[in-house]
């Protein structure tokens, strides 16, 4: 598609990404995360923030908000070529994850955007268009 009928039409980019981590020290992950929710909420005592982050889901909710991704710091971990062995772990990172590959999909003309569909996304927000 030529650049001109791009910016004439309005065209959806959906960029897709998977970043995966291996929790190789839960007790590590889980004070990291519970250190990232008092940064989020000074003044929170350790008590209030071990009963707020119980668990792996709440422990991956606020270490997104709180660095934007998991394991932020880490540098780009490639997969296959020119990327760490199969089985191949970090083992010594504060938060007790290893960064295990990220790749990314780029989609163009997908016919609605996520924004478009209000409260009601679709039941698979991921699923490729069949358009």
């Amino acid at each position: 598609m030529d650049e001109q009928r791009l910016l004439r039409e309005g065209m959806t980019i959906s960029v897709r990404t998977r970043r995966d981590v291996v929790v190789v020290d839960p007790a590590r992950f889980m004070a990291a995360a519970r250190a990232a929710y008092r940064d989020l909420h000074p003044g929170a005592s350790e008590e209030v923030a071990a009963d707020s982050v119980a668990d792996v889901y709440d422990a991956v909710g606020i270490l997104l908000d709180r660095l934007g991704r998991l394991a932020a710091d880490a540098p780009e971990t490639p997969v296959g070529y020119g990327g760490a062995a199969p089985g191949h772990r970090v083992l010594d990172r504060p938060d007790g994850l290893s960064p295990a590959g990220e790749v990314q999909q780029i989609m163009l003309g997908d016919l609605t955007p996520l924004q478009d569909y209000g409260c009601a996304l679709p039941e698979d927000p991921f699923a490729l268009s069949s358009d």
